[in-house]
């Protein structure tokens, strides 16, 4: 994984500490700021009905969304998905949306991922496109999960220790701040391409 320092910018933080809604809105005011710059990726948002939390999904910077796990699907298929806690995670639907979004493009100029998780890793195809895209040296904001119980994945062990990572943790007291901070350092990376 050879990216020039300082172009992976991650975001983590303990579950509810807000990384998504960090990411969405360094994502609004860099698209102000710059309406012609071209971003890819995707992000991933709670279903709920009524106040209970029923699964995730993974939506696309354009829009496209797709299941990523849930507590209420039952089809024949469901009961081989892996699982995380109460939540059966289906791969195949998120690889459908979520892998074009990390394809290489030579006009592409900021890749947004939320999150490198636990769910998104049981693609065996996800942490591969990851890793093309640190290498591409097209600077890369993503979110990563807390380490649990003092243990990280192995994937996110290797992007913590990428020699251009720039780790953020994020609290409900430093938010604005990291947000400021983040938005700064990715302007000055996206000029200096």
């Amino acid at each position: 994984m050879a990216a020039a320092p300082g172009k992976c910018f991650l975001v983590t933080g303990p579950p509810g500490a807000g990384k998504t809604t960090l990411i969405m809105r360094v994502l609004e005011t860099l698209k102000t700021s710059n309406p012609s710059l071209k971003i890819q990726g995707f992000y991933t948002r709670e279903i709920r009905e009524g106040i209970e939390r029923v699964g995730f999904e993974v939506v696309t910077l354009d829009g496209r969304k797709a299941p990523l796990a849930s507590t209420i699907i039952s089809t024949p298929e469901s009961t081989r998905w892996p699982t995380v806690g109460k939540y059966k995670v289906d791969i195949a639907s998120f690889e459908a949306v979520a892998l074009p979004e990390l394809q290489i493009k030579e006009d592409t100029d900021l890749f947004i991922i939320d999150e490198v998780g636990k769910m998104e890793l049981f693609s065996s195809s996800f942490f591969p496109a990851v890793v093309k895209v640190l290498e591409s040296n097209i600077p890369l904001f993503a979110s990563i999960p807390i380490p649990k119980f003092g243990r990280d994945i192995p994937a996110v062990t290797r992007l913590r220790n990428h020699p251009g990572a720039k780790i953020f943790t994020l609290s409900p007291s430093n938010r604005d701040a990291v947000r400021e901070q983040i938005y700064t350092q990715l302007v000055d990376s996206l000029s200096e391409q």
